[in-house]
């Protein structure tokens, strides 16, 4: 008897418990970095907004190769079907630029923070994602370029350099209340 009491009681507060609870909220989104692309007309990084940073990095030309096999003499066949003479191909080969390389601009933490403890955040941040491997060394080494790339290049944005908008997404520097 005093199990099913227990037992009761135990349900009634789970049920308790879980009418309290709200809605999950929703997991955060993966934010798109090419948004904060600037293409520019003139030499030099954007001029606003005034003592903000900039990096620069060029994007490679995309180049599509087309290789086909041309017919140059259909085969023959006799009235039964046979072949007489096997078809002749020759292989043509054709290029072209579908995207031309470009230099692109993007807001950047200033050189300033690149503190080695801000570094180290950076790595670690990195390495939690799974795409930095190596031990922590607070440098910029290629090793973390590489792990930047990879982790802005899902994002829209193929570069080793990182942008302002993936070092608030890492959580490495505070977001505006007007950009949430």
């Amino acid at each position: 008897m005093q199990i099913r009491m227990r037992a009761a009681g135990v349900m009634l507060m789970l049920a308790v418990l879980g009418a309290c609870q709200t809605a999950m909220p929703p997991a955060p989104r993966t934010s798109d970095l090419s948004r904060e692309i600037v293409r520019l007309d003139r030499p030099g990084p954007p001029a606003r907004p005034e003592g903000a940073c900039w990096e620069s990095d060029v994007t490679p030309a995309v180049i599509e190769t087309v290789t086909e096999q041309v017919v140059v003499t259909p085969e023959t066949r006799a009235g039964d079907g046979q072949v007489l003479t096997p078809a002749t191909y020759r292989t043509d080969t054709r290029t072209r630029i579908v995207q031309d390389r470009e230099e692109v601009w993007f807001r950047a933490p200033c050189p300033a923070e690149y503190t080695v403890d801000f570094v180290a955040s950076l790595q670690r941040a990195l390495k939690a994602r799974g795409f930095y491997l190596l031990p922590l060394t607070g440098e910029l080494d290629a090793g973390t370029r590489d792990a930047v790339r990879r982790y802005q290049a899902e994002r829209g944005l193929d570069s080793p350099r990182l942008s302002l908008a993936a070092a608030r997404e890492l959580g490495l520097l505070p977001t505006a209340l007007e950009e949430l």
